[in-house]
């Protein structure tokens, strides 16, 4: 196996990691952390095949991820301080406030 390889199952890993914590936790929390981890592993992608093709727009794209994934990482931060101040518990099965 050459080194991109190694790198993309690195990445699929990660990525599969991420999926399965989003699908089965129940922490707001916790599904942040997977969420980011799940862009982690499109970062490591990106950059992989940006230095496998010689080329630095994948390593460009990454920074423009990072960015959408440290507001995402804000906002939602905030969003899960509300709502536990609210309903005093982080978790999503038990908050239903867009429900009638």
């Amino acid at each position: 196996m050459n080194e991109l390889n190694l790198y993309l199952v690195l990445s699929a890993i990660l990525f599969s990691i991420g999926v399965v914590g989003v699908l089965v936790r129940r922490n707001a929390i916790i599904i942040m952390m997977c969420i980011e981890l799940m862009f982690n592993a499109i970062n490591l992608s990106l950059v992989a095949f940006s230095s496998f093709l010689g080329d630095a727009s994948g390593q460009i794209f990454v920074f423009f991820v990072m960015t959408v994934a440290a507001a995402e990482a804000a906002v939602g931060l905030a969003i899960v301080i509300s709502l536990y101040r609210n309903k005093e518990t982080l978790d999503i099965d038990k908050i239903n406030i867009l429900k009638w």
